[in-house]
């Protein structure tokens, strides 16, 4: 059960899987304790990645984050050329926990 509620962003951000380099998908919400990505692939529960966020430029102090996710969920989004996947957020440092509220307190929404 989450302990804050997923916040929609203003703007798709794009991940990317350190270990392979490949562009994963794009980041559709957001807490400090996990995420939800849109992905052209499906990408398989019950495995760990260690993912990079691509920051917006108003940003200017940081423009990414790293973190290591679990993937808990995959699914066909309602678009079915698209696969929306759950991530629970497994590792990361304190300083990128204060730019994820940060990322979500300027460029945030919560959906009904």
């Amino acid at each position: 059960m989450r302990k804050h509620k997923r916040a929609h962003l203003i703007e798709y951000l794009e991940i990317l899987d350190l270990n392979s380099g490949l562009h994963i998908g794009h980041l559709a919400d957001i807490s400090p304790q996990g995420i939800m990505v849109v992905s052209q692939e499906p990408i398989p529960p019950d495995r760990d990645f260690c993912f990079q966020l691509q920051l917006p430029e108003t940003h200017a102090d940081r423009k990414i984050i790293n973190f290591t996710v679990r993937c808990l969920w995959c699914k066909k989004d309602v678009n079915p050329d698209f696969y929306v996947s759950g991530f629970q957020i497994s590792e990361i440092a304190a300083h990128e926990i204060k730019i994820i509220k940060n990322l979500i307190k300027t460029h945030g929404f919560k959906s009904r």
